[in-house]
């Protein structure tokens, strides 16, 4: 937590409570004389984030609080209990295992292996090189080629990435960046060749720009025409594919760089937030748009932590949307998000003890009221996920959801005074930022200051210091160690690279080259003008021109983006 809102997470955490008579006499005749004669643990009683957390929570920790405005109905504003009135009880979540490696091939027989398995949606990791724009034969991406996802280097990879997998039916989750907008052109040219129409396919492209410059620093263009790119894919949304998610507003990749929880919620809300902001700006109505925005969460290991910040999330994006835009549609108003576990909170050492982690995040994403989660598997902090370790994480979910009973009820810690005490704390902190924010001038303008990235760093330098001290345990870490045989790994050798640019030369061989030229000419006329840059992504794509070259194309009326160094 910063330090500017520590104090204030303080103030209220001692200054509000109001004890009742009956609490006051529980802690002069049983706790008290409980304390003088053992005393406690020498624990750091706070969550993961550092917030303080009481010994015990009573109706005098929710003075104000009033459960037909603040926790209400699943299905209902605030929507603090979940956005469907059935949850669970109709409904499972979306079971998307996050997967990708080496070819095209290679990942399309993971996908029909898990969707074999019970998977119930896909979700695609892409390689270091198709992150940045890159071919796989173009030099800087020598070494990463296939090692941290799938390459995807044109159509014709997409064509064989999807092969046997009927895109109609199954709902695709794409996590990509920078190049977002013509990755997606080609799913959709995938899609059309499949016979798959456009208005009723359905999943999400995360799209998310803002985190990038914030965190995961996959970008390649400037804020200004990057984020021109996400909007152009809005407005191309709203009239194409009305099922698609034009975004997914990613929390996770902050939580993985080191911020708290309250952190994450409110740079991310605070990127939804923008994204509506440019969005109204060129012209989109908001109840239009805003139902196709999505978001995505971490889910780490402080288990009420988490499900207090979901239920706060729902809560803050209901009244910014009916305060702050005036949107009339619930589907405007009610937060959708899909939640991965912590893949930071998994350690190389005693990795078997990742399951167990992997367990109660998931467990927590699950009663926070997730539509859709990732299990990360055993092996994460090693490699990639062999079929054993992803099979294992899937399982996971699914004893989630038939055995353990936690899906029989909507929100089943609603009203509990831990957890809605907990809520309201998160959701205060959470406003914090988000006012700053806007005092900034918007998370565009916050981000070129470097605010958002200070920020996390600080956390994180406090965490690793509390991990340092042992102030926080890590189980096999920093306590509890010992000595393990190591892994079975997933391999991804330089074949693949050889591959792939076997594919290339063919695939330039054998295109029309002139028809490519057309085409990125084409798009390097709108991209210097004001025209929605879709159409023609769509149509470069088509040609086979390449996702390198198609990037380039936009480099060369962008520019590069290069970070302000944060101090």
């Amino acid at each position: 937590m910063s330090q500017d809102l520590k104090p204030h997470a303080i103030a209220t955490f001692e200054a509000e409570r109001k004890p009742s008579a009956a609490e006051r006499e529980w802690e002069e005749k049983t706790l008290r004389p409980t304390l003088e004669k053992s005393g406690e643990r020498p624990a750091d009683f706070t969550t993961i984030s550092s917030y303080p957390i009481r010994r015990l929570y009573t109706a005098a920790d929710l003075p104000d609080w009033n459960p037909e405005r603040d926790l209400g109905y699943p299905g209902q504003p605030p929507y603090t209990r979940g956005i469907h009135s059935t949850m669970y009880r109709g409904k499972l979540w979306t079971m998307r295992q996050f997967a990708g490696f080496g070819t095209a091939e290679d990942t399309n027989a993971r996908f029909r292996y898990l969707l074999s398995q019970g998977q119930t949606g896909l979700s695609v990791a892409f390689d270091l090189p198709t992150l940045m724009g890159y071919d796989s034969d173009h030099a800087l991406s020598e070494g990463e080629v296939g090692k941290c996802g799938v390459a995807i280097s044109s159509l014709a990879d997409m064509e064989v990435l999807f092969d046997q997998i009927p895109l109609g039916d199954v709902t695709t989750s794409m996590t990509i960046n920078s190049p977002a907008a013509a990755i997606w052109a080609m799913y959709l040219a995938v899609a059309e060749k499949q016979g798959a129409d456009w208005k009723k396919i359905s999943g999400t492209i995360q799209n998310d720009i803002l985190k990038e410059y914030i965190a995961q620093k996959e970008y390649i263009y400037p804020p200004e025409p990057s984020m021109r790119l996400v909007i152009d894919t809005f407005e191309f949304g709203a009239k194409h594919t009305p099922k698609f998610n034009s975004i997914s507003v990613s929390g996770y990749h902050i939580r993985e760089a080191g911020s708290t929880a309250i952190q994450e919620l409110a740079f991310t809300l605070r990127d939804g937030i923008e994204y509506v902001e440019w969005g109204m700006r060129r012209g989109l109505d908001v109840d239009d748009f805003v139902p196709r925005i999505s978001f995505f969460f971490n889910a780490h290991s402080d288990f009420f932590e988490e499900i207090a910040k979901y239920r706060a999330a729902r809560r803050i994006w209901y009244k910014t949307m009916r305060e702050r835009f005036g949107a009339k549609s619930a589907r405007a108003w009610a937060l959708r998000f899909h939640t991965q576990t912590a893949g930071c909170s998994l350690t190389a050492q005693q990795p078997y003890n990742n399951v167990v982690r992997t367990a109660l995040q998931a467990l927590a994403a699950v009663m926070g009221g997730t539509q859709s989660l990732h299990t990360n598997s055993l092996d994460e902090a090693w490699a990639l996920p062999t079929e054993f370790a992803a099979t294992l994480a899937l399982r996971t979910q699914q004893i989630i959801a038939h055995e353990s009973g936690v899906t029989n009820t909507g929100d089943p810690l609603g009203g509990s005074y831990f957890v809605e005490a907990l809520t309201d704390e998160v959701e205060r902190g959470a406003w914090d930022y988000i006012e700053k924010i806007d005092a900034l001038g918007g998370m565009v303008a916050a981000i070129e200051r470097a605010y958002p990235q200070r920020e996390i760093a600080e956390a994180a330098y406090k965490y690793q210091m509390a991990v340092d001290s042992k102030e926080k345990i890590v189980v096999g870490v920093n306590n509890y160690v010992s000595q393990e045989k190591p892994l079975d790994t997933l391999q991804i050798d330089e074949t693949v690279a050889t591959r792939q640019a076997d594919r290339l030369r063919k695939l330039r061989a054998d295109r029309s080259n002139d028809e490519v030229e057309r085409r990125l000419k084409a798009l390097r006329k709108a991209a210097a003008g004001t025209e929605n840059t879709m159409p023609y992504l769509y149509e470069a794509v088509k040609a086979y021109a390449t996702l390198g070259e198609i990037c380039d194309a936009m480099r060369d009326v962008f520019g590069i983006y290069e970070e302000v160094a944060v101090t």
